[in-house]
């Protein structure tokens, strides 16, 4: 098992509440139009003012690009990150009809849906999860639960409370407790809902394994995993790569239809399922390489996995150890075969499901 060095949560918020209200104001009254008018200073303001953002796009961009970023890559890739924070104030308004929103691996994840069962919906900081409201004229009788840590990027959090007061009430709140976590999810899933997460990034003290992505290992929370193997539900991963304009590609992919993780073989079993979706984060950030929003260092590169990784060069299988034993929400037992144990599950989820 290996921790991350440094903290990304650390990183000051990009802008402030009047900022932030400002857009909100311009989108909602202005228009869609006027409120990208206003990203061409904003996208400035980050290229010139935010040096350590800028480094860590240009350390990305030249791993996915496979050449020397430029400035102007730079810019791009601030841009479009901006486009898809102003695309949330018509999203979570309900106003998805304004976007040409094209879904591909649809029918899959109805097919696990159809099971009668909740379905986990694994997603990352590249592109816009946002896009997955779609979801609710395809299928009205699924509801969408969100994991998400409300006391994280404050500003944005109440903008986004006050746009959609009923979907806000629908967040599965990350900054509670590991136990409460897990059965806030698994009451989710057993009302047949989808719930939906982000797991890219890893916190600096929570279980996490390297895996290769673009020529490096970087570290990933191993929380979610065990949260799947522990709740027996299918796993789907999911896209939403904006590509300009109003237009957005939402891809989903069935990841599992239920993963079953042995005590015997956590520690294996635990680092293919984090190589296997470091995988497909690189094949889908090499399709669209500037809808990669996390600006920090990403491969942490005072970590001693944080190596160049060669075609033959595997992801390490680390060793896992339990987190400190915590006290078992009541009905999340996994079965007994299985390695993700009440107190890793719980112990894990406390600091690892926190974005």
């Amino acid at each position: 098992m290996s921790t991350a060095p440094r903290d990304w949560t650390r990183q000051r918020e990009g802008g402030n509440r009047f900022s932030l209200h400002l857009i909100r104001a311009i989108a909602r009254h202005g228009g869609r139009a006027a409120g990208r008018a206003c990203l061409y200073p904003i996208t400035a303001y980050f290229l010139a003012r935010r040096a350590p953002e800028r480094a860590a796009s240009r350390n990305y961009l030249s791993r996915a690009l496979g050449r020397p970023a430029r400035l102007g890559d730079i810019a791009r890739h601030i841009h479009t990150f901006a486009c898809t924070i102003l695309d949330r104030v018509f999203m979570l308004s309900g106003k998805m009809q304004r976007f040409d929103i094209r879904t591909s691996g649809l029918e899959g994840l109805h097919a696990q849906l159809d099971r009668g069962q909740g379905v986990l919906v694994f997603g990352s900081h590249l592109g816009s999860f946002d896009a997955l409201r779609v979801l609710a004229a395809t299928r009205p009788d699924v509801q969408v639960r969100v994991v998400l840590d409300k006391g994280h990027n404050p500003a944005m959090t109440q903008l986004l409370d006050a746009l959609n007061p009923e979907l806000a009430r629908t967040v599965i709140d990350a900054g509670q407790d590991g136990p409460s976590i897990v059965l806030a999810i698994k009451q989710a899933t057993d009302a047949g809902a989808l719930v939906a997460l982000l797991v890219d990034r890893a916190r600096p003290g929570e279980p996490s394994l390297p895996a290769p992505l673009l020529g490096a290992h970087a570290p990933f929370p191993v929380a979610p995993w065990l949260i799947a193997g522990a709740l027996k539900v299918p796993v789907v991963l999911a896209f939403g790569l904006y590509r300009g304009g109003n237009r957005y590609d939402l891809d989903f992919e069935v990841f599992s239809e239920g993963l079953s993780i042995t005590r015997h073989n956590r520690s294996t079993q635990l680092a293919d399922l984090v190589a296997r979706y470091a995988q497909r984060l690189e094949h889908h950030a090499r399709r669209a390489p500037f809808n990669w929003f996390n600006f920090y260092d990403f491969w942490q590169s005072d970590d001693p996995h944080a190596q160049s990784v060669g075609r033959h060069d595997p992801a390490p299988h680390a060793r896992i150890k339990s987190p400190a034993r915590v006290e078992r929400p009541e009905g999340v037992a996994p079965p007994a075969d299985t390695g993700a144990g009440p107190a890793a599950v719980a112990g894990a989820a406390r600091t690892g499901l926190r974005r």
